[in-house]
This record gives C-alpha cells, structure tokens and sequence, in this order.
C-alpha cells in the first residue's frame, strides 16, 4: 500500500480589513491632531499655519477642508517622530504645509478634492 502524500490545505487569503474602503481613523486621535492645529491658530505659533489656512480658504477650500489639510501635515510630522525615531523638525513641518494642497508623501502632486 503507498501512502499518498497530502499537502496541507491552503486557506484562501482574506483581504485586509476594510478592503476598499477608506481607512477609519482614531476619532480620539483625530480630535487631538485637529486641537493642536486649532492650538497653533489661535497661538499664531507658528505663523505658517494661519498663512496656509488663509491661502487654501483663498483657493476654495471650505475652513474644515483647510483643516484637515493641515491636520494631515500634523499628523504625518507626528508619525516621523513617533515611527521613525526622528526628532521633530519644523522645517520639514513647514515644507509640508508649504505643500499643501498636495498631501505630505503624496506621489505625482496627489491633493485631496
């Protein structure tokens, strides 16, 4: 009698989750990230902000939508520091919100609507 060798089953690959979706985000970190640049307004500091939010407003963007542009130069400048081990760095914060509308890490002057 020969013994067929079995090969182990191979379970079908799922997608990640949320596949096609767009990614949900921390509503409490989200809060936070939109404090600070609400924070950075008001305290003028640094005077960049207030110049991209008055420059994205003049472009169209409603007050929110220019908001969360910056949210997104916020959040990435934290991700470097937290993630990579970096020290922060307000150039490379500056240079992102210089950017703006086109989203930091963003392939081909990718902007968001």
């Amino acid at each position: 009698m020969t013994l067929k060798r079995q090969r182990p089953r191979r379970q079908a690959a799922l997608p990640p989750q949320g596949y096609g979706e767009p990614q949900s985000t921390n509503p409490a970190l989200r809060a936070a990230v939109l404090q600070l640049v609400e924070k950075q307004l008001t305290s003028g500091n640094p005077p960049e902000t207030r110049q991209t939010l008055e420059r994205l407003v003049g472009m169209g963007y409603s007050r929110e939508g220019a908001i969360n542009l910056i949210a997104t130069a916020v959040a990435s400048e934290i991700f470097d520091v937290m993630a990579r081990g970096e020290a922060y760095d307000a150039a490379r914060y500056l240079a992102a919100l210089a950017r703006l509308p086109q989203l930091p890490g963003a392939v081909d002057g990718e902007t968001l609507p």
